[in-house]
């Protein structure tokens, strides 16, 4: 999940491996030990992850009686998830406060466009799957695109076959597990016109996410930091009303609480939206419209 760098300034991952299986204490330790290098720890994890895991993050966080440790499971397959945190690990070394940074990933998920080509979806039940796409998973030779984020979308392969991309400029990195296919290189970048295509490791999550070791995962994203930090910085900054920490949304990512005048305004069962907009004057990067969704 530690991508490698995207610049020289990216920030480095510290990586929490082994919590569902090393004493709790150790967990408790290693999480003091960053708190008290850096004064706030965002930990992203994936929905694939072991439960035992998550409840050990949990469990330190109760702990440790911190407000300082964000927890942000976002609804992102596992290489669309290592670029958020990579990401996020860019906008480290610029000028955002904790509260800033940890809550601008709920609005850097919004533009990661992450999906898979699978060789079966009989076990694939984190996205809707009719049952006729069930029956021709069984098919020899059968191959299924599929776009987990931001709108799900399944497609049984074809010749001219693709899925609905990005409408602004991205780089994508591409991960292959055991199948065997150009298609994500030859056909899927090129109608993404993706401007940069760059292979990764496939992360150890993925095989349970999709259901299947024969897949190519791949992520659509934003790559530049100067887009990223005017992204960011375009939405405008509230003050966590509980703990005091700046924020981007209505909603704090350490805290949990939610703003008083989103909840007057909205109501339980509706949500607002903070929009900004972004202008570089690079052909890489045109005017982005986007949307913060709330809670």
């Amino acid at each position: 999940m530690a991508l490698p760098p995207q610049d020289d300034r990216t920030m480095p991952a510290a990586v929490l491996a082994d919590l569902d299986s090393q004493p709790l204490e150790h967990s408790l330790a290693a999480m003091q030990v960053l708190l008290d290098q850096y004064g706030h720890v965002v930990v992203v994890y994936s929905a694939a992850v072991p439960k035992a895991v998550e409840r050990r993050l949990h469990t330190v966080r109760s702990l440790l009686e911190s407000d300082r440790i964000a927890l942000f499971r976002p609804d992102l397959p596992p290489l669309g998830l290592a670029v958020l945190a990579r990401q996020l690990r860019q906008l480290a070394s610029c000028d955002l406060s904790p509260g800033v940074l940890g809550s601008a990933a709920r609005l850097l998920t919004h533009y990661i466009h992450a999906g898979a080509l699978l060789g079966s979806v009989a076990k694939l039940d984190r996205l809707p799957v009719s049952l006729k796409s069930h029956a021709k998973s069984w098919v020899p030779g059968s191959q299924f695109g599929v776009l987990a984020h931001p709108q799900p979308q399944l497609v049984r392969m074809a010749p001219g076959v693709t899925l609905p991309g990005p409408e602004f400029a991205t780089s994508m990195l591409v991960a292959k597990g055991q199948l065997q296919s150009d298609w994500v290189t030859a056909t899927l970048a090129p109608a993404w016109k993706a401007q940069g295509l760059r292979e990764a490791v496939l992360p150890a999550e993925s095989q349970e996410w999709w259901g299947t070791g024969k897949v190519i995962e791949f992520a659509s994203f934003l790559p530049d930091l100067s887009v990223l930090y005017q992204l960011v910085t375009s939405v405008r900054q509230n003050i966590c009303h509980w703990c005091g920490i700046e924020l981007i949304g209505d909603r704090c990512v350490f805290c949990s609480a939610t703003s008083p005048a989103a909840q007057a305004t909205t109501g339980p069962s509706t949500t607002t939206a903070a929009t900004a907009a972004v202008n570089t004057s690079t052909t890489a990067s045109p005017r982005y419209q986007h949307q913060l969704p709330a809670g």
